[in-house]
């Protein structure tokens, strides 16, 4: 199986890395871009076969270590 990860800030948390990207977005003439904001993409192979197993164990990886819960959200999708 493989499990799709994104990883955002929460609305409301700063983002200086998003900042500086539309700031050079606009610098480079790309004109009408609002807000930027940046997060992390993962994706992990596994040799779970059982769906609900995997989506449990990669919900417990995000919790305890892919993302910082207090100010990110993260997605998870699992392909067979």
């Amino acid at each position: 199986m493989k499990a799709k990860i994104h990883v955002t800030l929460k609305q409301g948390v700063l983002d200086p890395q998003g900042k500086a990207v539309g700031h050079a977005l606009g610098s480079l003439g790309f004109d009408g871009v609002h807000e930027v904001r940046q997060g992390k993409y993962l994706e992990l192979d596994l040799e779970e076969t059982d769906f609900d197993k995997a989506r449990d164990a990669v919900d417990a990886m995000c919790r305890q270590f892919l993302a910082n819960t207090v100010i990110e959200n993260y997605e998870i999708e699992i392909k067979i």
